[in-house]
């Protein structure tokens, strides 16, 4: 690449960085005149990006908006890490599979060969947890309208769709929350809100979702418990009470080697006591859902605590054993 293209993409790429900046802070970074800025601010604006001069002590420039789409320049890591994503938004679960492809293959024509080349190693395979219930689809239009009333700190209304049409108090009425986060969860939208009617934190599926018009009065902000709102959610789906873990809680040594347990254990901890051994301490919401996840694993075990997760096991013997002789109860 010419000195003076790449020049113009490094000031482009400041200029988008920061909303001001002053013009011998750009001739220091780019280490050029504060006349050669002068000049690279002139080209850039031949190109159609609105760059204002703004007046001041120091004088400097701003990247305003316009109202056109100038040609975009993208450096190196720029660049990939758009094809990057453009490839991962096929497992957002939004809709937009088929509009990322088509995006994909226009920024991939106007990179240069060797970009070209490391974006087509990069295959991405979206695999399904569950081949049986994949996620739901959402509709981007819900998906832009949650994140405009949680940007504007606005009062939404919606109707909630309920699980099953035996349970009618997830829904069947319209909700009114506070809305303050939208997030992913395993390959599902959700929506962090307080809901005025309930006066409690609850965590909605986008996918059930339909927003009503207009949305409400704006809000100030409430602290979410705790602060992150990643823990947060992680809590809410361990069955949350408050101590930040889930409610039963079990050790046990497995016959099995490490490697073979930790690709199904999200957020337990696994250790390797040995070839064909290892530790294991898992989380769940119940004694014997607990005793029964670890019983998945082929393999020999050993009961370290408490006392809760072996009544558990024996539980579950007890049932079994009456499975397997077709005794009922």
């Amino acid at each position: 690449m010419p000195k003076t293209s790449a020049r113009l993409l490094s000031l482009l790429s400041l200029l988008q960085a920061r909303r001001d900046w002053p013009g011998a802070l750009l001739a220091e970074r780019l280490e050029v005149s504060e006349r050669t800025v002068r000049r690279d601010v002139d080209r850039l604006r031949e190109l159609g990006y609105p760059v204002v001069a703004t007046k001041g002590p120091d004088g400097g420039y701003r990247l305003d908006a316009g109202a056109e789409l100038p040609p975009l320049l993208f450096d190196d890591e720029q660049a990939i890490a758009l094809a990057v994503a453009l490839q991962i938004a096929a497992t957002a679960g939004v809709g937009i599979e088929e509009a990322a492809a088509r995006a994909l293959n226009t920024v991939r024509q106007v990179m240069p060969a060797r970009l070209r080349r490391r974006i087509d190693t990069f295959q991405i395979t979206a695999v399904e947890r569950h081949a049986t219930a994949p996620p739901p689809q959402v509709d981007s239009g819900v998906l832009m309208a949650l994140s405009a009333a949680v940007h504007a700190r606005e009062v939404l209304r919606f109707d909630y769709e309920p699980v099953s049409p035996s349970r009618m108090d997830n829904g069947g009425v319209p909700r009114r929350v506070q809305p303050h986060h939208l997030v992913t969860w395993g390959g599902r939208w959700y929506l962090v809100a307080w809901d005025l009617d309930r006066e409690d934190w609850r965590t909605f599926r986008a996918d059930r979702i339909t927003p009503r018009i207009p949305t409400g009065p704006r809000f100030v902000p409430r602290e979410l418990p705790g602060g992150d709102v990643a823990a947060f959610v992680a809590g809410r789906f361990r069955g949350f009470d408050g101590s930040g873990d889930w409610p039963c809680r079990g050790e046990v040594i497995l016959d099995v080697p490490a490697g073979a347990v930790s690709p199904y254990v999200r957020d337990g901890v696994v250790e390797e006591l040995g070839p064909n051994r290892c530790r294991l301490v898992l989380g769940s919401w119940s004694w014997p859902g607990l005793a029964a996840t670890i019983g998945r694993f082929d393999a020999d075990i050993e009961v370290v605590g408490p006392t809760e997760l072996k009544d558990a096991f024996a539980h579950l013997a007890r049932r079994y054993d009456a499975a397997a002789s077709g005794r009922n109860g």
